[in-house]
């Protein structure tokens, strides 16, 4: 969806620049220069996007629905660890980038979701993602969030990234996990509280062609997602008017549980053993939240979570 409206915000910019409309090209590149670093410093969100009509529909579509679980007390910061990526990202954008249940359910917390920085230097699209509370991935942007000091900000980070989408098959239940630590030393040093939180439905949405590791096309994927930074899974679902072949994802029920938060005490200088450390109390407090939940959603007892 995100690359949709990129590579729409793309062709309208190089039709300015070939057009008669250079000139606002240029005022446009002049602004992108001096607002440069916005997306790292807490972005600029707006309540009237993020509050339109048509997200309402688009949570709706699935439906999409937000579990609490525990109380997240707004005097703290807290560093949110969404699973899975999935393809689409639609429980981390349905409820943290939209005018959701989220700021009843945690009033006095306000949510960022953290993107690659990629697609903050596409034009005019830069502007749509962080109006709707979307910041750069960065650790300057990560920072910038957990060092508020009154509390009451929360960093949503994806942890398995884009290489985990290339795992978003039905049924999938593999996590891109176990080298991912930059994430736990972030918190260690804000003092920042972890929250597991898992969407039970994410990879459900779309259908992909068969890639198991060590195939010719994972391989290939895998190169392009090193070089380009975000990858290309070959995925299709359903159309408009027939329910066998398109790129509108099914509609399938999305249940994005947020955990109980990990109290984290800040240390500038964490060692690797204490990174290693809060990074498997985090595993641990994850598979929690999943095998207490999993039955509720249709998750066969005997499948578990698995860590790459």
């Amino acid at each position: 969806f995100l690359s949709l409206v990129a590579q729409f915000c793309c062709g309208f910019f190089v039709i300015l620049i070939l057009g008669n409309f250079w000139f606002l090209a240029v005022l446009y590149l002049l602004w992108l220069y001096l607002d440069w670093g916005t997306p790292c410093a807490g972005g600029r969100r707006s309540q009237w996007i993020r509050s339109w009509t048509v997200w309402k529909y688009f949570r709706e579509y699935f439906p999409i629905h937000l579990i609490k679980t525990s109380e997240l007390n707004p005097n703290h910061n807290y560093l949110l660890g969404f699973h899975p990526h999935g393809v689409l990202v639609a429980g981390a954008f349905g409820n943290f980038c939209t005018d959701s249940p989220f700021k009843n359910l945690f009033p006095g917390l306000t949510p960022y979701l953290h993107i690659m920085p990629i697609w903050f230097g596409c034009p005019f699209f830069r502007e749509y993602v962080m109006s709707a509370g979307m910041v750069s991935a960065s650790k300057e942007s990560v920072s910038h969030v957990l060092n508020n000091k009154g509390g009451g900000h929360a960093s949503v980070i994806v942890i398995g990234g884009a290489e985990e989408s290339l795992n978003a098959h039905p049924g999938s239940l593999t996590l891109n996990i176990l080298k991912r630590k930059g994430f736990i030393k972030m918190a260690l040093k804000h003092g920042a509280h972890l929250v597991p939180v898992f969407s039970f439905g994410e990879n459900e949405l779309f259908k992909q062609v068969a890639n198991p590791k060590g195939s010719w096309l994972r391989n290939v994927q895998e190169k392009l997602q090193k070089i380009m930074g975000f990858a290309l899974p070959l995925f299709h679902a359903r159309g408009v008017f027939q329910y066998s072949f398109g790129l509108i994802p099914y509609r399938q029920p999305i249940h994005t549980v947020v955990g109980s938060p990990i109290p984290v005490k800040q240390n500038l200088n964490p060692t690797t053993e204490e990174i290693d450390q809060l990074h498997a109390l985090y595993l641990q407090k994850l598979k929690k939240l999943f095998e207490e939940h999993k039955s509720n959603y249709g998750i066969p007892a005997h499948k578990s979570l698995i860590f790459e």
